[in-house]
């Protein structure tokens, strides 16, 4: 069926009203950084810390998407930039259903981030660099994907023979090579907090 047959269909059920009813703020929490920089680990973890307060939560990660969703992309450039597209629009879905999504995506070029924001309106995405240095993503590597990338054996591997490229201005930056988890998970939802997401009472 061609685009310009399609009629966008507006919910009966409103973003507002399903935010009233969690009784919080829906919002995209972008984690990114390189393989082995803890974003899986602390999007986990915030959804966990989220989920204890009463928060309606999901979160899309990087290796699960790429088992569904994603599952016939290959980690070509072009394929990386349809990976993270992909992405985005669920997490626009979700973010429409009242729900705090977090994300956890390498997502090595910035303008394929930046495509994601500019797919929401001001304020409902919040990019989380995970700030890590190579030598220590590289010590954390149970898997050994970095030592099989530095054979060749993985070809485009970010970090290695990929570039990531740093967020400029991310709305939190986290040094999450010196962070405990638990000081990175109290710092997302201070930032979520102080930007009225969520109300925790004091």
């Amino acid at each position: 069926m061609s685009g310009k047959n399609l009629v966008w269909h507006q919910a009966t059920v409103s973003r507002e009203a399903r935010q009233r009813q969690n009784g919080h703020k829906s919002a995209i929490v972008w984690f990114t950084g390189l393989s082995g920089s803890g974003k899986s680990t602390l999007a986990h973890a915030v959804e966990d810390r989220l989920h204890k307060i009463g928060c309606r939560t999901f979160v899309l990660d990087g290796d699960n998407v790429r088992h569904g969703l994603c599952s016939d992309l290959t980690f070509s450039n072009r394929d990386r930039e349809e990976n993270i597209r992909r992405v985005g629009e669920a997490a626009k879905l979700f973010l429409e259903g009242g729900v705090i999504v977090l994300t956890a995506f390498i997502s090595p070029f910035r303008s394929d981030r930046e495509r994601v924001r500019n797919l929401v309106l001001h304020g409902d995405f919040m990019e989380v660099f995970c700030k890590c240095s190579l030598e220590i993503c590289e010590r954390r590597d149970v898997k050994g994907m970095y030592k099989k990338a530095r054979e060749g054996k993985i070809p485009e591997f970010t970090g290695i023979s990929s570039p990531y490229e740093e967020p400029l201005n991310p709305e939190l930056s986290l040094e999450t090579g010196n962070l405990s988890v638990e000081e990175s998970v109290s710092r997302v939802i201070d930032m979520l907090t102080e930007r009225g997401v969520i109300n925790i009472p004091s």
